[in-house]
């Protein structure tokens, strides 16, 4: 089985922090995002590895050989930010049998090694959700089979959402069924989506099952990003119990590099420290501090703080990318 994850998007929903690096590189609860995502699958035997890249493709690049120098890895460029399927079209001299399919903005808790023994033809993985209208959504039948899947619907009869997890036995039948979406320009609101290639499969009779998810987490706004920071600190990544001190209180769940600096100062609840991180007469909450910065006499909660920033004399939430100094 091979695992294809789209990485070529802007991020712009987490600007000013993707103007200097991709949103699937910034630190959640003590690592990137696609560190979190790539352990999703350590327990598959994934042959290979395609990751489609674009927007500072090389630093993903660099990231991945660096600190997975174990796994197979291809690197495939999307030069034209056109929509998932034409993302997806471009591994396909890379499959020749069943793929499954990851985006690098989600992370799900769910027992995928069930895959190992899964005789289905397709899987999608699904959340029932209250409001569908932002995501695709799966119709089944008494069965359990896929009947439909609509990108975006306008009502909210149906609210199982697909939670951006595909699996497909045969792999190139994807492949072909993304071409026939794009020479007969099938898209949706503007844009080629995967479910769209997807129905073209229910209608060739393709027959798709789902699996519900347990926690569906999205990384792809600060406000969500910090939601799933939170919840990652509270399930597996809090390291609080590493560090005690007369100069500092810790108030779990934490996730501090130890190479951070504190002193006079409250740290957490749900707060990630950097590496070399500086952090003095401060109390920090709720909030991501990327490495290489310093926090001096401030008050910062529900805040993303950039790489090798210097943040003196606030107390508010702040949304500042790598490389900013906010003073008063």
């Amino acid at each position: 089985m091979k695992l294809i994850i789209p990485l070529a998007g802007f991020g712009s929903r987490l600007r000013p922090h993707t103007y200097s690096r991709p949103k699937a590189l910034l630190n959640t609860a003590g690592q990137p995002v696609l560190g979190h995502v790539l352990n999703m699958f350590k327990d598959l035997d994934i042959e290979e590895f395609i990751f489609i890249i674009g927007y500072m493709g090389d630093q993903i690049q660099s990231y991945i050989t660096s600190t997975y120098p174990n796994i197979k890895a291809q690197f495939v460029e999307q030069k034209h930010l056109n929509g998932q399927s034409p993302a997806i079209l471009l591994a396909k001299n890379f499959i020749n049998g069943p793929v499954l399919i990851g985006f690098a903005d989600t992370l799900v808790k769910t027992d995928l090694t069930q895959l190992q023994d899964a005789n289905q033809d397709a899987i999608t993985w699904v959340k029932e959700v209250k409001d569908p209208r932002r995501f695709g959504v799966a119709i089944t039948d008494k069965t359990g089979n896929v009947t439909q899947i609509i990108e975006k619907p306008s009502t909210m009869e149906h609210k199982l959402a697909i939670v951006g997890f595909y699996f497909l036995r045969d792999g190139q039948s994807l492949m072909d069924a993304i071409e026939t979406q794009v020479n007969n320009n099938i898209e949706t609101k503007g844009e080629y989506y995967l479910a769209d290639a997807i129905q073209i499969l229910l209608k060739n009779g393709l027959k798709m099952t789902t699996y519900e998810v347990d926690v569906w987490l999205d990384c792809g706004k600060p406000d969500s990003l910090l939601l799933t920071n939170k919840y990652l600190l509270n399930n597996g990544h809090d390291t609080s119990h590493m560090f005690r001190s007369n100069e500092y209180t810790i108030v779990p769940p934490v996730n501090i590099h130890p190479s951070a600096t504190i002193t006079n100062s409250v740290v957490g609840p749900y707060a990630t420290i950097g590496a070399n991180c500086k952090i003095n007469s401060s109390i920090i909450k709720n909030t991501i501090i990327e490495e290489n910065s310093t926090i001096e006499n401030s008050l910062i909660s529900q805040s993303l703080i950039g790489q090798h920033t210097i943040v003196k004399n606030q107390a508010k939430s702040l949304i500042i990318g790598d490389q900013s100094i906010v003073t008063s």
